[in-house]
């Protein structure tokens, strides 16, 4: 039975990032639909900055052969051209990035001192956690932060409508720890700059990691209201 939502606020609830797919195949019909629904995402000055690439089939494995071979001679990736986390990440926001790390662990049953299984277990991330289709957000260099949150709204807005096809996704920014090595795969204009990728499947409901239900900050630790 495939889990859909049936709102968009059961779409939110249920939405998280899974770390294990079946092998149920993803239509094409199907995400180009949904990247369609996806493109009446708010830009502003309507400028749609999002760049899509997707890969399954005979490519996605391909690309999966290429990063095994890849994360081998290069554990640490390429030099990144931005920064996933700020350099100096304080509290309560390094709290809450531990915390999630700690809880997913625990979930796989990897310890802190095995330093080993953890990066092995990174290193699913460039396998897409098995899942039959893989997505990458580009956006022009000569954007601005600006531009870089429509593509967060533009994602999020894919993410829910694939939550409503019963279909679940991963974020990954850690991808462009190897942009070269995709560069060179999907070819890209120069112009462009990676953002993140994206695994898409159906969630393997069985598998430990996909139990994790990351925890949230409650509502007076980010919200500040007056007048109301």
């Amino acid at each position: 039975m495939i889990d859909k939502a049936s709102s968009v606020t059961q779409a939110m609830l249920s939405r998280r990032s899974v770390r294990a797919f079946t092998q149920q195949p993803v239509s094409g019909e199907c995400i180009r639909r949904l990247l369609s629904t996806a493109a009446r995402a708010p830009s502003g000055g309507n400028l749609q900055p999002w760049q899509i690439f997707v890969v399954g089939g005979d490519e996605l494995t391909r690309l999966k052969a290429i990063m095994r071979e890849r994360v081998q001679e290069a554990p640490r990736g390429e030099e990144p051209e931005y920064a996933v986390y700020p350099e100096e990440l304080v509290s309560p926001y390094r709290d809450y990035r531990f915390q999630l790390g700690e809880d997913l662990y625990a979930e796989l049953g990897i310890p802190r001192d095995d330093k080993a299984g953890r990066l092995a277990w990174f290193a699913q991330n460039y396998q897409f956690f098995d899942a039959p289709l893989a997505l990458f957000c580009y956006v022009d260099r000569r954007m601005g932060p600006p531009q870089w949150s429509d593509l967060g709204m533009f994602l999020q807005s894919l993410m829910l409508l694939l939550r409503e096809e019963g279909l679940d996704s991963c974020a990954q920014e850690c991808w462009s720890l190897y942009h070269r090595t995709l560069a060179d795969f999907l070819e890209p204009p120069e112009e462009l700059m990676l953002f993140t990728g994206m695994s898409i499947g159906y969630a393997d409901a069985s598998a430990p990691a996909n139990q994790l239900r990351s925890r949230r900050a409650p509502l007076d630790d980010f919200a500040r209201f007056r007048g109301i």
